[in-house]
């Protein structure tokens, strides 16, 4: 009150202090004990959701472990193995489905649809997509932001040019699908340096 220049502060904190000690608005007993209820049923059902989410999730890691492209899946920056079997599962794993990255891109919603007229170019994003795939991948972009300066700087340069987040976010995840079809056809990890190669100045 004495940073807000308030008058008499001795007696309104005093006032204010006894009005906060005082008794408090309440609802009938037996409302409050129904809420009470309520919420003693609903943590525990929390509580219960939790622990079948961490089983389901040992379950998910043991059989996605075994699959022959889970290694080239999780070094990918970003990508756990809940996320990365999210992202098999919707993609497939038919070596011979994507002819190239494009289509890869393409059938993930996360390639632009460029629209000219004369001399206006609007850039829209695709709205006919798999949208359980779409989540997964807005996800592992919003992930990779941590675990991969390339990724970072890609982001904060799409930022800086004007582009709002979450239109980065799908840029990013756009270039990340791209790189995953890259390590899938050649068989090999996730590299850092040369998947934002482009990114690194030139001598």
């Amino acid at each position: 009150m004495r940073r807000a220049k308030r008058r008499q502060v001795d007696a309104k904190a005093a006032d204010l202090q006894q009005r906060l000690r005082g008794a408090q608005l309440r609802q009938p007993d037996a409302v409050q004990a129904a809420y009470a209820a309520i919420v003693t049923a609903q943590v525990r059902l929390i509580a219960a959701l939790n622990v079948e989410v961490e089983q389901l999730g040992q379950v998910v890691a043991e059989h996605f472990g075994r699959h022959r492209d889970a290694e080239h899946y999780l070094s990918q920056p970003g990508l756990g193995v809940v996320l990365s079997a999210r992202i098999l599962g919707e993609f497939g794993d038919d070596p011979h489905r994507f002819t190239d990255a494009k289509a890869r891109k393409n059938y993930a919603g996360t390639s632009p649809i460029t629209r000219a007229s004369g001399t206006r170019t609007i850039v829209l994003a695709r709205y006919a997509r798999n949208r359980r795939l779409a989540d997964a991948v807005h996800q592992w972009a919003f992930c990779a932001l941590k675990g991969s300066p390339g990724a970072r700087a890609y982001y904060d340069a799409l930022r800086a040019r004007g582009t709002g987040h979450q239109a980065a976010l799908r840029q990013l995840g756009n270039r990340l699908v791209g790189i995953l079809h890259g390590c899938l056809k050649t068989n090999t990890t996730y590299d850092e340096a040369t998947a934002w190669a482009h990114l690194q100045p030139t001598s």
